[in-house]
């Protein structure tokens, strides 16, 4: 075989492979695709705060997962001494809610030509739990966009949870439906991604991750649409769930509650309010 010949096909392979790494590379961290959001030692500064401060459910550590508008994973962080203190299920599931809450909230730019929200709607992943059950109005959509497992799982896991977490970079997908999952609305009530935290009950999982993105200054959410009832928490944890009398799934009165958890103030209106 003609070694020059063969010398020149190994270049363009190599060459091949480097171009397709630096892409990846190019879109990692707090790169072009991130700019504007908080970085991993903010994320985590914001995390170690709420986990602090908010001893409901079972008080245990937590994952959380940024995401931007386009559902890139930005940051990835944990609380506690090291990844094992908390539920390792937890990191991918805090990724789901980040994208869900992303990816189903909105704000005053989908209003036009007749149509969408003037002051847009932010859908937590908890005001979406009854609506998901069987004969609910959006059953099924917990299976709509399925986790890029790729993402989730690939890479190092002793990075899991740095600046460097394999997820970050890439879309994770994944839609998740019990609390957690919130959008991120900066200055005039513009929607720049979504948080999504998990590692305990998921009462505690909405009440940590208000609290987390209230650290970060991205609830500008005072007069954005909701289904709360609470203008200054349009996208609260709403509890109104009965008990079915024909047994099964209990009933919401308004189509968007969620189950109450153990050890767990029932007082919404107790979290932080969101600033106009």
């Amino acid at each position: 075989m003609n070694t020059r010949w063969l010398f020149a096909a190994s270049l363009v392979m190599l060459t091949s492979a480097g171009a397709a790494i630096a892409d990846k590379d190019s879109n990692k961290g707090v790169g072009q695709a991130c700019r504007g959001l908080p970085n991993h030692a903010t994320l985590k500064a914001a995390l170690d705060d709420a986990v602090s401060a908010e001893e409901s459910g079972l008080n245990l550590h937590m994952w959380a997962t940024l995401v931007n508008r386009d559902g890139v994973v930005c940051a990835v962080a944990f609380s506690g001494t090291n990844r094992g203190a908390q539920w390792p299920a937890s990191r991918v599931i805090s990724a789901q809610k980040a994208n869900t809450a992303n990816s189903l909230s909105l704000d005053f730019s989908s209003d036009s030509a007749g149509s969408g929200k003037p002051n847009g709607l932010a859908l937590s992943t908890a005001n979406l739990y009854s609506a998901v059950q069987p004969g609910g109005s959006l059953f099924g959509l917990q299976e709509s966009n399925p986790v890029e497992t790729g993402a989730a799982y690939g890479g190092n896991p002793g990075l899991n949870g740095t600046p460097q977490d394999p997820m970050v970079g890439s879309k994770i997908g994944g839609v998740n439906v019990f609390g957690g999952g919130l959008g991120l609305y900066s200055v005039g009530k513009t929607l720049v991604g979504g948080v999504g935290l998990s590692g305990d009950t998921s009462c505690a999982d909405h009440n940590i991750a208000w609290r987390v993105r209230h650290n970060l200054g991205l609830d500008h959410i005072v007069g954005v649409g909701g289904v709360s009832g609470d203008p200054q928490r349009p996208d609260n944890i709403i509890f109104d769930i009965a008990a079915n009398p024909n047994g099964g799934t209990g009933i919401s009165a308004g189509g968007f509650g969620h189950p109450t958890c153990l050890n767990t103030d029932l007082n919404t209106a107790d979290l932080p309010a969101g600033q106009p």
